[in-house]
């Protein structure tokens, strides 16, 4: 079923793709269509078979082939290529989005004109939004959030240093910071601001949405470092802290996204394993507990043991509270 499934949405895509590329090589349409030329040969094979009801000669898709080269030379009505379903054009708009939200990556006009463009193209010729797209705060769409996008582009486009509260989900911890804004970045669909921490005496990257308030000091910053060519790595964890690798039900894969773990595996069973390092052992056993059931410690032992303790312990004090 997933052949065919991937197959068809290539064949109803193929003759407009063919008609806007006439003469186009083979190779070159299979290449860009991300199908191997033998598949791409056995796709206009399947063409030759498709037309309009009767399927007689003047019915069906007529392709001229010259050496390595095809032209459509009778379309059978299949002249626009397929629309967006509405995940697609959600997942697109929502990458669009986060790059407009980072002042300074791309031209907003741009942005804002190809957003336009998928919007009409999901939604039919009306012109209006058929791409109703909802955040949560952990996906960094809600309206704080956009308005700390915009207060972070404006400290740095004038300079000023940033006071912040921000979340460290690693250690479950609220702390109040004076920054230094160096560029604000998208990675892997999230935004971050980079910048020189006064506290830490180094640069941090911050997650923008889990900064809970931030306020721009009147100070004016002299010199603004040079941006890095290439992005560091956000979560650079130190080979010294302890490793933890647990196996988590299905409900909790969340996990492996809000928190930055080193290694995911899929389990057999649905499950996934995840590998990560921390700072604070209490903190990670009240995470684990919070879990409820569907976790289990595979590594370090003594690990897995103070998680059973501490769930013992909870059990009995229900006990004996319990009427």
């Amino acid at each position: 079923m997933s052949a065919i499934t991937d197959r068809l949405p290539r064949l109803l895509s193929l003759v407009p793709y063919l008609q806007a590329h006439p003469g186009v090589r083979v190779e070159d349409a299979a290449a860009e269509l991300g199908v191997s030329a033998l598949q791409l040969r056995k796709d206009l094979q399947l063409l030759w078979m498709c037309g309009l009801p009767g399927y007689g000669p003047g019915e069906l898709i007529d392709l001229s082939f010259e050496g390595d080269t095809v032209s459509v030379v009778f379309d059978a009505g299949l002249v626009r290529p397929l629309r967006l379903s509405r995940a697609e054009a959600g997942a697109l708009a929502v990458a669009l989005r986060a790059l407009g939200d980072v002042g300074g990556l791309v031209e907003r006009d741009v942005v804002e004109r190809t957003l336009a463009k998928v919007e009409v193209a999901a939604g039919g010729s009306t012109g209006t939004s058929a791409v109703a797209v909802g955040f949560n705060r952990e996906h960094s769409g809600d309206s704080s959030t956009a308005e700390t996008t915009t207060t972070l582009t404006a400290a740095l486009a004038e300079k000023h240093p940033l006071r912040i509260r921000y979340y460290t989900a690693s250690r479950d911890d609220v702390t109040e910071r004076v920054v230094e804004p160096h560029q604000l970045l998208v990675v892997d669909g999230r935004s971050y601001l980079e910048a020189w921490c006064r506290r830490a005496e180094d640069v941090r990257m911050f997650r923008v949405d889990r900064i809970d308030d931030v306020e721009v000091l009147p100070e004016v910053l002299e010199t603004v470092p040079e941006q890095p060519p290439v992005v560091h790595e956000l979560f650079e964890q130190a080979d010294e802290l302890p490793l933890a690798v647990v196996d988590l039900a299905p409900r909790h894969a969340w996990v492996a996204e809000y928190y930055p773990v080193q290694e995911v595996t899929p389990l057999a069973d649905g499950h996934i394993r995840v590998s990560l390092r921390y700072t604070d052992t209490e903190w990670l056993l009240r995470l684990l507990l919070g879990l409820g059931a569907g976790v289990r410690v595979v590594t370090p032992p003594e690990l897995g043991e103070r998680l059973t303790e501490h769930a013992r312990s909870a059990l009995a004090a229900y006990a004996r509270h319990t009427p």
